[in-house]
């Protein structure tokens, strides 16, 4: 019998936890959430229309994800602010709840998915790698999309985003006692998933496919 886990993915910015999250998503044939994609998109109305955050998160629609500016950095800045409010994280936990319930099980990467939306997640892990290695990696997607900018800024502007995400008082990013530590500093995105893959047979978790 196929098992259909719920896999929390959670790390810092650059770590890879999305591209593994896509991954191991389309391996099991899961679908995938990237919560943070909600907190973006929260972030980046709120700067636009200047109301409030709060209100913002209540009314929440599934077509607001789909706005290509959620992937840029004042995007990833704006969620970084709005997720230290305790009402907006309340306010978006139910939807990553019934996400995450779903029969056929769910693939949910973030910054709080194995602590706090999926604490009973049948596999958690954590995704970290150095900040050096980290700011290296946006510093090239950056380039790669033609916006100028220069490793010094993009690892200060990661530093400050780390600092904000570890130190709130609702839900910091922080690793389940539980979770699989997996540091992908010297990997890459095939190394990272077949590290991951891995592990996960090795709890018993085995695609649907051929």
């Amino acid at each position: 019998m196929t098992i259909r886990p719920v896999i929390a993915i959670d790390g810092p910015a650059g770590a890879g936890k999305g591209t593994l999250a896509r991954r191991l998503a389309d391996h099991f044939g899961l679908p995938h959430l990237d919560t943070g994609l909600l907190y973006r998109a929260v972030g980046l109305k709120a700067e636009r229309t200047g109301r409030p955050p709060v209100e913002i998160a209540v009314s929440l629609d599934p077509s607001d994800l789909a706005d290509p500016d959620l992937r840029t950095d004042v995007a990833g800045q704006a969620a970084s602010k709005v997720a230290a409010i305790p009402e907006v994280r309340a306010n978006l936990l139910d939807f990553q709840r019934k996400f995450a319930d779903q029969a056929t099980g769910a693939v949910l990467d973030g910054r709080d998915v194995g602590t706090v939306i999926c604490p009973h997640a049948s596999v958690k892990l954590f995704v970290t790698a150095s900040p050096e290695a980290r700011a290296e990696r946006r510093y090239r997607e950056l380039r790669a999309k033609g916006v100028d900018t220069i490793k010094p800024r993009v690892l200060a502007e990661m530093a400050e985003r780390d600092r904000r995400d570890s130190e709130r008082a609702a839900a910091p990013l922080k690793a389940a006692p539980d979770a699989y530590h997996l540091d992908t500093s010297d990997m890459d995105a095939d190394a990272a998933f077949a590290a991951a893959l891995a592990f996960m047979e090795s709890k018993g978790f085995r695609s649907s496919g051929p």
